[in-house]
């Protein structure tokens, strides 16, 4: 068995696209953890979690009892911590990468309270590898407005964010996902990630789900790779990922296992993006395994070992669906088989 890359669930399904108005209420920490800690198959269970700053999981105004208590609970469950999401949105204290210079200072501001947060779990000795995830914080409208000049202030947000990162000893990671201006498709992202200039710190997020309609062009038909006649041929989407993956994993960081029907979702107060599937999901449209080996294999076929640990995103599923205990052993099922064909022991 393969002990690298390490497997992670997310812990903010419980949260993203929950808890407003009109939406499933929130599943808290301690269920969500012991949903992680229930799946199992054939005597392996997952590894850690990735976690989200944002109550009522984790605040991101927790003190150093607060992430000490944290550290502790999870640890109680066998896992350690990986990657954190820093809540850079106006609601929660941040402010759009592109806007006002209160926006971008009350941006990078969030950064820095996320920075705390990750060096004292590292301290702790329960958080081993992982980034902090970011994104623009725009819509894609409003980014359309002026393409260039937005994406240079976004581009300088991140450099800001970089300095803040590097100075607690942490790296950032833009999330590839099709609702934020400036990062819905694949050359926007690149382009950005190529004027922030900070590869040592500021790199790229993948997530499966949303780096399919990176391939689709959903939110950005100029950038389509697939041919226009497209009628999901393997050959043509195999092709398709193997260019934008290319293009993209030298800057890829991060790195999340998931399965897409080709549609997008939104629930709640969250935009539609690329939808997520159950891993067993008899209408996904991805290879989970093979399409994993393109972020994870170099254009050679040779594993890269870049990614220290693989993370679940599975947001949005119903609560029922999520409180199912075969819910998270599939899942993991499936994460085993990446691990076993495209990882590597040390």
């Amino acid at each position: 068995m393969n002990q690298y890359p390490k497997l992670h669930n997310a812990m903010w399904p419980g949260l993203v696209g929950k808890g407003s108005p009109g939406a499933e209420p929130c599943i808290d920490l301690d269920t969500m953890l012991d949903l992680t800690a229930r799946a199992e198959v054939n005597g392996v269970k997952f590894d850690g979690v990735d976690l989200f700053l944002f109550d009522p999981h984790v605040s991101i105004d927790s003190s150093e009892d607060d992430v000490k208590a944290l550290a502790a609970k999870i640890e109680a469950k066998g896992f350690v911590v990986g990657s954190l999401v820093a809540p850079v949105w106006p609601p929660t204290g941040g402010g759009s990468a592109m806007g006002s210079a209160d926006d971008r200072s009350n941006f990078v501001g969030q950064i820095r309270k996320a920075c705390r947060i990750a060096s004292q779990l590292r301290q702790l000795g329960i958080r081993p590898n992982g980034l902090i995830r970011i994104d623009s914080c725009c819509g894609i409208a409003e980014w359309a407005e002026d393409p260039k000049g937005n994406t240079s202030k976004i581009a300088a947000t991140f450099r800001e964010a970089a300095k803040v990162a590097a100075d607690h000893g942490e790296q950032l990671a833009a999330e590839g996902e099709i609702c934020w201006g400036g990062m819905h498709s694949w050359k926007y992202m690149l382009q950005l990630l190529e004027e922030t200039g900070c590869p040592e710190t500021v790199g790229f997020q993948a997530d499966m789900a949303h780096t399919l309609h990176y391939a689709l062009g959903t939110n950005a038909p100029e950038h389509r790779i697939v041919p226009d006649a497209f009628n999901w041929e393997p050959e043509a989407l195999a092709a398709a990922l193997r260019e934008m993956t290319s293009a993209l994993r030298p800057w890829t960081t991060d790195f999340h296992v998931a399965q897409n029907d080709a549609t997008v979702k939104g629930s709640g107060s969250h935009d539609k993006t690329g939808r997520h599937c159950l891993a067993n999901d008899p209408n996904g449209k991805l290879d989970i395994v093979r399409d994993a080996g393109y972020w994870l294999r170099d254009d050679a076929g040779e594993v890269t070992r870049r990614i220290r640990h693989i993370c679940w995103d599975g947001c949005m599923f119903s609560n029922e669906v999520m409180m199912q205990t075969d819910t998270w052993s599939n899942i993991l099922a499936s994460m085993l088989q990446v691990r076993e064909t495209h990882g590597w022991n040390e």
